[in-house]
């Protein structure tokens, strides 16, 4: 049954390069391959939501900087519709630069993130959830997102973090949130184990939470119970955005099963798609 999903944080253009190593300082180095796509975690997160053949909408603020043309032609390819909240914005939106290894698909990201272009949360109207199945939020336009959680959380929509890193504003947003879905790398305040992350994240009321750890088992923590979801072993081509596939993977089979069962899934995909190089190869190979 097709869903809608509607997922508010960061868009960029990313520049993707594929080489033999990293360059050393001063040293120039010729790429074996190139991709020019959108990104962003909730921005991959909606194009895998939108794989699904799911209604899906990106929050976000882009613009109408001549390069915001290259993000909404590949969003549209895609499916994702953008609900653009700050239309008269010129200034560039934000660009990454990503250089992947061909041998461990392993990457190193340049990015200024959603920094410089924030949401106003008075541009948002309660009709933005309208008919809408499932939310998720990133974290990178945390004004918007809490006023979305919000208005999610009173007509008993779910709400999904992506918790790449801990970011300042989580703590408002958390005790709306029904999926907990972060990463090793995500300690809140006073945090310095998974342990105390869980019973951070336990004490906030969150029902379903979830430590993804790349290659290892998901750690998670549902119905006052821990437990842990293996996944797959691949060689890598490409980890670019694979914890972003998962997320929207996520979303899309927690309406078809429990929790472990969308984790595995979800995990089958992002584990699928570390096999192509870029963000979008696998979406036109497919499963």
């Amino acid at each position: 049954m097709t869903k809608t999903g509607l997922f508010v944080g960061l868009i960029t253009l990313d520049l993707v390069y594929l080489t033999a190593t990293y360059p050393d300082k001063n040293q120039k180095v010729v790429a074996n391959n190139y991709a020019v796509t959108a990104g962003g975690p909730a921005t991959n997160a909606a194009v895998t939501f939108s794989y699904f053949n799911n209604q899906t909408t990106l929050l976000c603020g882009l613009g109408n900087h001549p390069i915001t043309h290259l993000i909404k032609a590949d969003l549209e390819k895609h499916n994702v519709t953008i609900q653009d909240l700050d239309k008269n914005r010129s200034e560039p939106p934000p660009v990454s630069s990503i250089i992947t290894t061909q041998d461990t698909g392993d990457r190193a990201v340049i990015s200024i993130n959603a920094v410089k272009s924030q949401i106003s949360k008075e541009l948002i109207s309660p009709e933005i959830i309208h008919n809408i199945d499932i939310v998720l939020i990133d974290g990178h336009q945390m004004a918007a997102s809490l006023k979305v959680a919000r208005l999610a959380k009173s007509k008993n929509i779910p709400i999904v973090i992506d918790g790449g890193s801990w970011k300042s504003g989580f703590e408002e947003i958390l005790p709306f949130v029904d999926y907990a879905i972060c990463s090793a790398n995500f300690y809140p305040p006073n945090c310095e184990s998974q342990e105390e992350v869980f019973a951070y994240l336990a004490n906030q009321n969150i029902p379903y939470i979830a430590i993804t750890q790349g290659e290892k088992p998901i750690k998670y923590f549902s119905q006052g119970k821990f437990g842990n979801v293996e996944v797959p072993k691949i060689n890598a081509v490409d980890t670019l955005g694979a914890g972003d596939i998962f997320h929207g993977a996520f979303c899309h089979y927690i309406f078809n099963g429990e929790f472990t069962e969308a984790l595995a899934n979800a995990a089958n995909i992002a584990a699928h798609s570390c096999q192509y190089f870029g963000t979008r190869n696998f979406f036109v190979v497919g499963l």
